[in-house]
């Protein structure tokens, strides 16, 4: 019985030359990227290749960007990847043009043009302006662990660097001892030239030494910081003593001064239930007196020592005390040991939902459309201080791309609350004062609210009587579904959950990358009759 199938024909002859124009339909993104290319302003890349001297010319520089923009939108960032699938892959080898750039040569085109890598994110935003897809009325800003090309096992101690870089120094001087003993020998034999190169063993230990000392001046940096944090927060509870006030700001991790804030607290609370008693005595014994002179008795129960509202705050502050104690106790005794990463100095030990990552906290703001308005990279942890560092990101990106419509409102999470962050000069903002859940559930627990906040409300009940109200409520919704996706596509869909190059320069170069091949994707599924700037 015969069978028919529908099969290649691979010893067909065509009679009439292919075009590369045929490989791929209209509408690919590879078309796209390259007209993308074509339209923004790549004269930082060509400044770096005249072609006017000897040698063998460049690569493009338009393809070479190309190339990158498309591997980063369909998840390839390896140069060796990119340098293959040049030879397979249709797309990439239209976009090559059919020439294969060494896998070297795109890792060095990388590495020689960072900073114009990191602008051309304003050239992809300015497109999205010019599509319309850059509204500022609503602003999401977040915070996302990148992880660094860095293993959390490479932090060392200043006891082990010192140590590595003593090893690598006596290293170093055994090697030039044997060159020169070497040469001293080779100098004996006429038929030999004398070579003053260092052995290439020498070599390649410059670079290790180098981080070596770079970490051990992190090193010094951060315990010189961490004394300076010591002295502000021990003058800082000094003065809230004396003023008779509570301390404010994130809580110190450090068992020792968890302790003596909560004492602080504990004596603040004391006070002024004290006074508290104090005033309501005196004005007890002065109605007391009033009605005596009056010749009546005061009506009323005599008020109680200690209120419950009193007695409760009381119980709340004692009990505090007594967990940071028993924290500070069950502490161990030895003295913290500042650490640096020895592969990638400038990364950081940064806390995860899912443990602990050697990275970087890359931070973005993203509008309605989840167009990235603005990034950058910090080596600090916390978001709490990077919170107006991305704002003024966003007005820089705005400006950049000569977009002159005021920001609405900008949304940010519990991660950026403070006091200061509140009440900071610049746009409408609602910030979360506590997580997530926890503040649903204080609207289920106490209602919501209407208008607007109490005139002598604090920025933090003021905040929580704007997050409960409809309206508040209703806008920050907006925030979950506005900049988490961004970090969902960059890190699950495209595959990217760190960094492939080391140093905070060069991994904010490669965060902006990610960036601008996010809004280049947005714009790509924009209606293509809303894109004029491509046509």
């Amino acid at each position: 019985m015969a069978f028919h199938y529908v099969g290649g024909a691979r010893d067909q002859l065509f009679l009439l030359p292919m075009s590369m124009r045929d490989w791929l339909d209209e509408g690919h993104l590879a078309w796209f990227v390259l007209d993308t290319v074509a339209a923004i302003d790549t004269s930082a890349f060509h400044a770096r290749h005249p072609n006017d001297g000897p040698g063998r010319p460049a690569y493009d520089p338009d393809m070479m960007l190309a190339l990158l923009l498309y591997g980063y939108g369909t998840g390839v960032r390896s140069s060796r990847r990119i340098e293959a699938l040049c030879r397979t892959d249709a797309a990439f080898r239209v976009i090559a043009g059919d020439v294969v750039p060494d896998h070297a040569t795109i890792a060095r085109f990388v590495v020689d043009h960072e900073r114009a890598i990191e602008d051309s994110f304003f050239e992809v935003l300015r497109l999205c302006a010019a599509a319309g897809l850059v509204s500022v009325g609503t602003i999401a800003i977040d915070g996302t662990k990148m992880a660094a090309d860095a293993s959390l096992k490479a932090n060392r101690s200043r006891e082990a660097i010192e140590a590595e870089l003593a090893r690598l120094r006596a290293e170093a001087h055994r090697i030039v001892a044997e060159a020169q003993a070497l040469d001293a020998a080779d100098d004996t034999q006429t038929e030999l030239f004398a070579s003053d190169r260092l052995p290439a063993e020498l070599s390649t230990r410059a670079g290790r030494r180098a981080r070596l000392e770079q970490a051990l001046a992190l090193i010094d940096a951060e315990e010189a910081a961490a004394a300076a944090d010591a002295a502000g927060r021990a003058a800082k509870a000094r003065d809230a003593a004396a003023e008779g006030r509570r301390l404010t700001g994130t809580k110190p991790t450090d068992p020792a001064q968890a302790l003596e804030r909560a004492e602080i607290d504990a004596q603040v609370i004391q006070d002024r239930v004290q006074d508290a008693a104090t005033d309501r005595a005196a004005r007890r014994a002065a109605r007391q007196a009033q009605a005596a002179a009056e010749g009546r008795t005061l009506r009323g129960r005599p008020p109680v020592d200690l209120p419950a509202r009193h007695r409760r705050d009381l119980e709340r502050t004692e009990q505090a005390v007594t967990d940071a104690r028993a924290a500070a106790d069950a502490a161990p005794a030895q003295p913290h040991h500042t650490e640096a990463n020895v592969t990638d100095p400038d990364s950081r030990i940064m806390k995860t939902a899912k443990g602990w990552v050697q990275g970087y906290n890359a931070q973005a703001a993203a509008n309605d459309h989840q167009i990235v308005i603005a990034c950058l990279l910090s080596q600090d942890a916390n978001d709490v201080g990077l919170y107006q560092p991305t704002v003024a990101a966003v007005h820089t990106a705005l400006a950049r791309i000569e977009v002159t419509t005021p920001i609405g409102t900008v949304l940010a999470d519990a991660g950026y609350w403070s006091e200061d962050n509140a009440t900071v000069a610049g746009p409408d903002r609602l910030i979360a004062t506590t997580k997530d859940w926890k503040q649903r559930q204080a609207a289920r627990q106490m209602g919501t609210t209407n208008g607007p906040p109490p005139p002598q409300a604090t920025p933090l009940h003021a905040m929580e009587h704007r997050l409960r109200t409809p309206e508040g409520a209703q806008a920050y919704a907006h925030r979950s579904y506005t900049i988490e996706p961004v970090f969902g596509d960059t890190k699950h869909n495209r595959g990217f959950p760190g960094f492939r190059r080391r140093g905070l320069p060069a991994a904010r170069s490669e965060w902006s990358l990610l960036n601008s091949v996010h809004n280049l994707l947005k714009l790509f599924h924009h209606h293509p009759q809303t894109t004029p700037a491509l046509a």
